[in-house]
């Protein structure tokens, strides 16, 4: 592995070398790199995969390293190299012998300016995150590295600008098909936003378009399993039409007129597949909230809070909760949901889709010079109606990828979730970072089963998570 990494970086030197030689071009690296040791209680809420049929192990102790090339012909023009690696030690890549080769590519993208115009355009593989007021770690519709064209422009300088852009987000078959005869099996996506800034006020209303064809893989745990119902892995399962038509249409809002009080919104509609089968149609609403505090120099209080709509009583009129590609939102570092977390696996991972509830942190806790802490709470109660996931449950198994339990809420069941970090800066670049968390879920026998909601009775979900991160 060591090898593998030194060939890379020295590779990378020397076309850097060649390339500053021949064409005068600048190259920089930035990246950095993390080691903690993770010990989970109860994940879950059970200790045990949503399944129920593995047992997770208490401690893993996680690597990750990342390192962003940028190659600078000039100010107008470059091209990112991002490559990473993550993995446990003793598994994969960090095995005591013979380890696995788990270098990946993260990033490889062009970046360049249209000449004599402040046009940016941006080709490959780049991180996509749809607009959302800063307060939020993340979108709730789509947060992720994918490949994809943007263009960005200012309309009018300072004031308003412009956001379009196309991206292929799922190719299932790649090249080939798997018989001669051609089928559908990508995701597209086309985007649109209209960043306009205000003295005191910004809003961001954005708009997304995608084509789901009906060969293409959703219901891979972590591919797009949020884009579809329950109604769709049901016979008969998949779309009846070749093209699934999605949309979404949404508004960022920052408030800082009467700064140091800010105010944050997002108000977000998305549909998908409303020609298709009944139980194929998915629709919902997302609205977020959020207020802080940043007049005070030892802490700054936040308050925040969400509302979705959830399904009803039926799998068989399709999915009223908003349908999602990928996310990572999440506000104050809360233990309950999945987006800034410094280290590898420290969240529950609960669906805000589906759900609402409100929360408080107190954030950049410091009394001590380079020693700062946060402390979260979260309390979430789900608008699912108990009717469909229990039906989905019955047909899907328990730990399908639609529903889980402690990740998607009936109307009758709430979790809470308190995290309290500590960080501490060694050196300017070089952070010592403490992560706990702890949650309780109340879970009903009727939806998940006896077995599931008693070993959740037994103890809750605790976290505890150590190590370094070092940013160069």
């Amino acid at each position: 592995m060591k090898r593998i990494i030194t060939a890379a970086l020295l590779a990378v030197f020397v076309l850097g070398c060649y390339a500053s030689a021949q064409a005068a071009m600048e190259v920089k690296m930035v990246g950095d790199a993390r080691i903690s040791a993770n010990f989970r209680w109860n994940k879950n809420y059970t200790g045990w995969n949503a399944a129920g049929t593995q047992t997770e192990e208490p401690m893993e102790i996680w690597e990750r390293f990342r390192l962003r090339t940028d190659f600078v012909a000039n100010e107008a023009l470059k091209f990112r190299l991002g490559i990473k690696v993550e993995e446990t030690w003793g598994h994969g890549g960090f095995t005591v012998d013979n380890s696995d080769v788990n270098i990946q590519v993260y990033h490889a993208y062009l970046q360049f300016k249209w000449p004599d115009t402040d046009v940016e355009i941006t080709a490959g593989y780049q991180p996509i995150t749809l607009p959302v007021a800063s307060i939020w770690n993340g979108s709730v519709v789509l947060d992720t590295e994918t490949a994809a064209i943007l263009v960005s422009a200012p309309l009018i300088q300072d004031t308003l600008g412009l956001l379009v852009g196309y991206g292929r987000l799922i190719d299932t078959n790649q090249r080939y098909d798997a018989t001669t005869t051609q089928v559908p099996d990508e995701l597209d996506a086309f985007v649109l936003a209209l960043p306009i800034t205000l003295d005191g006020f910004t809003i961001i209303p954005w708009s997304v378009l995608a084509i789901a064809g009906n060969a293409a893989d959703y219901v891979t745990p972590g591919v797009a399993d949020n884009l579809v119902s329950a109604g769709y892995m049901m016979t008969p399962a998949g779309f009846r039409e070749t093209q699934a038509i999605y949309w979404w249409a949404g508004s960022a809002f920052e408030v800082t007129a009467l700064d140091p009080i800010k105010f944050y919104a997002d108000v977000i509609y998305g549909q998908g597949a409303m020609n298709d089968r009944k139980k194929n149609q998915r629709w919902g609403w997302f609205v977020d909230a959020a207020v802080e505090y940043t007049g005070w120099d030892v802490l700054t209080p936040q308050l925040f809070g969400w509302w979705s709509t959830g399904e009803d009583d039926s799998t068989a009129n399709g999915s009223e909760r908003m349908p999602n590609i990928n996310t990572a939102w999440n506000c104050g570092n809360s233990f309950l949901f999945d987006g800034g977390q410094a280290f590898k696996d420290g969240f529950i991972g609960l669906n805000p889709i589906g759900s609402w509830g409100i929360g408080a942190s107190l954030n950049d806790i410091s009394f001590m010079e380079n020693l700062s802490h946060r402390l979260t709470f979260a309390y979430a109660r789900g608008t699912n109606d108990a009717g469909a996931l229990r039906a989905a449950n019955m047909v899907l198994g328990y730990g399908n990828a639609i529903f889980q339990m402690g990740r998607d809420l009936t109307t009758e069941e709430y979790v809470v979730g308190v995290n309290f970090d500590t960080q501490y800066m060694i050196y300017e670049n070089l952070a010592a970072i403490l992560e706990t968390g702890w949650s309780h879920g109340e879970f009903k026998k009727s939806v998940w089963g006896n077995r599931l909601v008693n070993q959740a009775k037994d103890g809750d979900a605790w976290k505890v998570a150590f190590g370094l991160q070092y940013k160069f």
